[in-house]
């Protein structure tokens, strides 16, 4: 691929379809396409967001000769079937998580993407952050010794109120699992992406806050071991109130602890036996990993759209050939989507449940 500007078609126009068209152009693509519920509401989009014209459906989007990338950012029933389209013309995917809303639909469309040779990525985007590279960088140079503790949480309180609701609630389109669905599948992918140890074994407990509130969890608690011999824990809430999107992590090892809040992201917590501190994100001091993603001095905070920038400019470059390190693909959707499935498996049954390394 030449260094002409790569052409990206979004379906869905909502707020992450947003985010998605900022990042398109900050990684200097052309947004050509947009598609959304309807035609009008697509040319209202495209006038919003910077689309060069709307597409009247997403098979149409999809089928077009100027669109070199497809993001799906729609509602999850419907990421299957889109995704299975765009594969099938030969376009590379972002489709947003859950990738499938099932095991068999993740696997299958990850098995077609492989056969087909097309890039693949799923916005697994808090990777992105510097201190969570640093972080990485720094328990890969063994400064944690041996990790023995993981733990953390993703606290959430848009549906805080027993009246708060939109289509994630209703499981015939956002899926068998919400909660953990939603956001706890991005605290698993952070913890196995950063530590490099995965999760073989975990016993869940999924909750609901409001009894009008049926069909998913507004909750999950989670305990887990790795194959690296580590023990875990996780609390996921979409009920917290004042918590609006705190992802928090302490992976704890014998000689040191780091911890990161996605809501705080200039700032990395490390603590020693003799000391503590707190390091500012600085792309002067930090590992050559964290630095490239430091795109700004410090001092000037980078927060959640620069990790998505980071992102989509990342999957430009792999489109162009390249290698980009920690890009997520749909083969880390299918690793969600197992886990998610064992966190449901195993509140339902009350037993642990096994997975796959």
């Amino acid at each position: 691929m030449t260094r002409e500007k790569i052409r990206s078609g979004i379906i869905g126009a909502g707020f992450i379809g947003g985010v998605h068209a900022y990042a398109v152009r900050a990684a200097g693509g052309r947004l050509t396409r947009i598609a959304d519920a309807t035609l009008e509401s697509g040319r209202k989009a495209a006038g919003r967001l910077g689309a060069e014209e709307a597409s009247a459906s997403p098979e149409e989007l999809i089928a077009s000769d100027d669109v070199d990338i497809v993001h799906i950012c729609t509602p999850n029933v419907t990421h299957a079937a889109l995704a299975q389209q765009a594969i099938a013309h030969g376009k590379a995917v972002i489709c947003e998580k859950p990738l499938a809303t099932t095991v068999p639909d993740a696997e299958r469309l990850t098995e077609l993407a492989r056969e087909a040779g097309v890039l693949t990525a799923v916005p697994f985007v808090y990777r992105f952050h510097p201190h969570v590279r640093e972080t990485r960088a720094r328990i890969a140079a063994g400064d944690a010794g041996r990790l023995w503790m993981l733990h953390g949480s993703y606290l959430q309180d848009w549906l805080s109120r027993s009246d708060d609701t939109n289509w994630r609630v209703d499981p015939a389109v956002g899926g068998v699992s919400r909660a953990f669905g939603d956001i706890g599948v991005h605290w698993c992918d952070l913890m196995e992406f950063v530590t490099g140890q995965r999760i073989v074994r975990l016993s869940a407990r999924t909750a609901q806050a409001f009894d009008n509130r049926s069909g998913t969890e507004d909750g999950a608690v989670v305990m887990f071991e790795t194959d690296g011999g580590a023990s875990g824990s996780l609390v996921v809430s979409q009920v917290s109130p004042g918590r609006k999107n705190r992802l928090w992590f302490s992976f704890d090892g014998t000689d040191a602890s780091f911890s990161f809040d996605q809501e705080s992201p200039e700032w990395l917590w490390v603590g020693r036996r003799e000391e503590s501190c707190i390091l500012p994100r600085n792309p002067l001091t930090e590992h050559p990993g964290a630095g490239r993603l430091s795109r700004l001095p410090a001092g000037h905070p980078q927060g959640y759209q620069d990790a998505f920038s980071a992102f989509v400019a990342d999957v430009h470059e792999a489109f162009r050939g390249g290698t980009p390190d920690g890009l997520p693909t749909f083969d880390d959707g299918l690793r969600a989507a197992r886990i998610t499935e064992a966190v449901v498996a195993s509140s339902a049954e009350s037993t642990w449940k096994e997975l796959i390394p």
